[in-house]
């Protein structure tokens, strides 16, 4: 049964919605949930969500089990690295290779601001603490899990091998597959230049990720701490290094 939502200038009036698929219906909440969630935190309540909306609150919770469900799915959606991803894809690779990176920068600079912003309002209303933080979508920059006493080790068996290095396959939700998608996008920025450079763009893309993710951990409210590159300065680093007189 199609959902009554307020009539947009109206008060207390309603109108009935069009139809939506359950997966629809979630998606819609979490993109009404997600500055909420950013802004109080745990403390956002499901009749600011429904009231953000449009919506009865009872459709929330025809969607999702619980409020913990679609805090869940609040952090899940902020941590996906699509946006990032189609801003990689949509960097023109004519443009110089400096103009590439600062704006490769400024893409994951916003992701990771977004990411910062839930979980950070999320751990300072209690609600991550002591729990294991889900994992980044792309960059690697999810909080730490609090610390917990390590179990006991096990002897190692001297007749298991270990593997050999660099050779470790991807383990499926691991934070390596999370970075391999970021990573290939960011290498496909370098390729132009391969001949030109002095490690593979792989290598490149990995030290770049780090780098934004530095980046954007000293970035204030207003995007900038006193005494912070910016962009176009970092990339400037990044590309010609401390030295003045090595360009």
């Amino acid at each position: 049964m199609a959902e009554a939502v307020e009539t947009a200038g109206v008060p207390g009036r309603r109108r009935r919605a069009p139809g939506m698929s359950a997966d629809e219906r979630r998606s819609m909440i979490v993109k009404a949930a997600l500055p909420l969630v950013a802004e109080y935190g745990a403390g956002v309540t499901t009749a600011k969500v429904a009231r953000a909306a449009g919506i009865g609150e009872a459709t929330i919770f025809r969607v999702f089990e619980d409020k913990e469900a679609l805090l869940a799915a609040c952090v899940a959606e902020a941590l996906r690295p699509d946006a990032l991803l189609a801003s990689l894809a949509a960097v023109p690779l004519h443009r110089p290779l400096a103009e590439r990176l600062v704006e490769a920068l400024d893409a994951m600079r916003e992701h990771l601001s977004r990411i910062g912003a839930v979980i950070g309002a999320l751990h300072a209303t209690g609600h991550l603490r002591g729990r294991e933080a889900p994992k980044s979508g792309g960059t690697g920059s999810e909080p730490e899990p609090a610390s917990e006493p390590e179990p006991a080790s096990e002897p190692e068996s001297a007749s298991e091998p270990e593997p050999a290095s660099g050779s470790a396959p991807t383990v499926p939700g691991s934070r390596e597959e999370a970075l391999a998608a970021p990573l290939a996008a960011v290498a496909a920025l370098f390729e132009p230049e391969r001949d030109r450079l002095r490690v593979a763009p792989e290598a490149l893309a990995r030290v770049f990720l780090t780098l934004s993710r530095a980046s954007a951990a000293e970035a204030g409210d207003d995007g900038r701490m006193p005494g912070a590159l910016s962009p176009r300065e970092l990339v400037d680093l990044f590309l010609h290094g401390a030295l003045g007189d090595e360009r």
